[in-house]
């Protein structure tokens, strides 16, 4: 299922998710003009489980291993040792620099797409130093998932899907009212709907927790960090609701968009919980 929009306007200027899409636009045009041959960003910036297990410089001997070309990123087959270059900046921090780094054109405008659609409201109730510090700290949390899930992994590990999660999961508990226009594959025809914001969420959650649980018991790497995405998610539903319960959001969005179905919110969530 593809997001189109939601219902839910924004109070305010979203200046910090413009922020992070800029970033990640000026850090993935710099990927894509760099020269084959040329240190990569992704292994010198990317989050690599192994790297950080040893904290030294990691060769691997797998016969598959990423490799960064103008394309995006593929697994080539090799032979013998590959050394990586080494990290620019201390290796615990690549939990950090790896969420601004993208391995293709799709990876990169689907993260962006999810962003712009679900950041700006929750960056209404956090405001904007707080919705940076929780979009950072959601980010790093989905490198750790991904790190205990794998920790003597070989591939780098690049992406804001992590962080986004953890917006995704915030939007959950902060609008469960709200809907999202949808672009819904229906055998062979394609539906626009207006679908339940925890029906969107929820499922697209249980997709990466059954994604994630096919890929463990398969022992399969694979191209797609589900479990960042989970922990992601669980970080920035709970972080959520723990601020909810002590009051520490601003109040929600009392107006809609002209033309969209209205949307009332009650100073009680649905949750039963008093956020205002």
């Amino acid at each position: 299922m593809l997001p189109l929009r939601d219902n839910v306007p924004s109070r305010t200027t979203p200046v910090v998710n413009y922020l992070m899409i800029a970033i990640c636009s000026i850090v993935f045009l710099l990927q894509m003009n760099q020269q084959l041959g040329e240190p990569s960003l992704v292994e010198r910036y990317g989050m690599i489980p192994a790297r950080i297990a040893q904290t030294e410089s990691v060769e691997s001997t797998a016969f598959l291993v990423p490799v960064e070309t103008e394309t995006g990123i593929q697994l080539v087959e090799t032979e013998g040792d590959v050394a990586f270059a080494p990290s620019a900046v201390p290796v615990w921090a690549t939990l950090l620099t790896c969420i601004f780094l993208h391995g293709s054109w799709m990876h990169f405008f689907g993260n962006m797409w999810f962003l712009w659609i679900f950041g700006d409201n929750v960056e209404d109730r956090y405001g904007h130093f707080g919705y940076l510090v929780f979009y950072l700290l959601c980010g790093v949390a989905a490198s750790a998932a991904h790190y205990a899930a794998g920790p003597a992994s070989m591939i780098p590990t690049i992406g804001a899907s992590g962080a986004i999660a953890g917006v995704m999961g915030a939007y959950l508990f902060l609008y469960p009212r709200a809907r999202v226009l949808t672009l819904v594959p229906l055998v062979v025809i394609l539906q626009v709907l207006s679908v339940p914001a925890p029906l969107f969420l929820g499922f697209w959650f249980l997709m990466q927790f059954y994604q994630g649980a096919v890929a463990a018991a398969s022992a399969s790497a694979g191209g797609v960090a589900w479990w960042a995405h989970i922990g992601g998610f669980v970080v920035g539903l709970v972080l959520t609701w723990i601020l909810g319960r002590k009051r520490k959001l601003k109040p929600k969005v009392e107006r809609v968009r002209p033309g969209s179905e209205r949307v009332v919110y009650s100073q009680v969530s649905p949750w039963g919980r008093r956020l205002n």
